[in-house]
This record gives structure tokens, sequence and C-alpha cells, in this order.
């Protein structure tokens, strides 16, 4: 049975996404990304994530953008969104739909820490360079 712990469920607005590895400290999205994650008392989850500032397109309809701007656009956002399950202390995101077409079908484990009206959604990963620590810190809209 799929157990749904219900202080996840709701929106949470993000305060910030990094990545540690060793002594260096990076941000992906920049020091100030915007993003949302909702999780829903049904099961099902979306997750959107973006550089601050990001430019907008030359032309209104996407398709018509010049190659490089609609790249830019393309590494300055992330979304995907499926069903969630709460497995221990770690939710687990089954990815049905996502920007990242390689995303879709894989399942993203990520440990859970509460904090009051704060989430920290953590992941290590295995790299060539040493294991990478993600940590994203969400706070609880309305809040």
């Amino acid at each position: 049975m799929i157990r749904i712990d219900h202080s996840i469920v709701g929106g949470w607005e993000l305060l910030s996404w990094t990545i540690t590895l060793g002594e260096k400290t990076s941000y992906p999205f920049g020091e100030q990304p915007a993003g949302r994650i909702l999780y829903t008392s049904d099961g099902q989850m979306s997750a959107t994530i973006a550089r601050s500032g990001r430019s907008l397109l030359s032309h209104p309809v996407p398709a018509k953008a010049p190659e490089r701007e609609k790249l830019a656009a393309f590494d300055s956002y992330f979304s995907y969104g499926g069903a969630f399950y709460i497995d221990g202390d770690e939710v687990v995101h089954r990815v049905e739909l996502s920007l990242n077409p390689n995303f879709v079908g894989s399942e993203q484990r990520r440990r859970m820490t509460f904090d009051g009206v704060f989430l920290t959604l953590s992941a290590d990963e295995d790299t060539e360079r040493g294991m990478k620590h993600h940590a994203i810190r969400w706070k609880k809209v309305g809040h």
C-alpha cells in the first residue's frame, strides 16, 4: 500500500538548490532560483524550477525563436510530474512527464527533512569526481 505523509501535501516555494562536492558548493539554477513543488493528497506531484531573470525569447512563438534562445530557455528551466509515495524518510517521485525526456519512467528518491514550515529534499549522486550532495530547500506556501 502506498503511504502518503500528509505533512508534505500542499504547495512549496523554492528557497535554494545547492550541490556540494567536497568543499565546493554550486547553485545549478543560480543563488536565487524560482520554483514550486506541489503534492496532492491523492499521490500526485509536480515540480518546476527556473533560474531567476530568464531572458525573453525574441519571438512570441517559441518554435520560431533562434536555436540559441531555445537552448538557453531549456537550460534555465526544469520541470517534471507524476505520482509519488513515501518510503521511510524518503519521498519517491515516479516521473511520468518531464521537460527532460530521459527522466520519464524514472523514480527520483529524495530524503525528506521537515523543519517547521520548511522541507529539505536531498540526494547523493556518485560521480567520477566524487560524491555530489544535492539539497533543495522549500517553504510551505502561505507560511
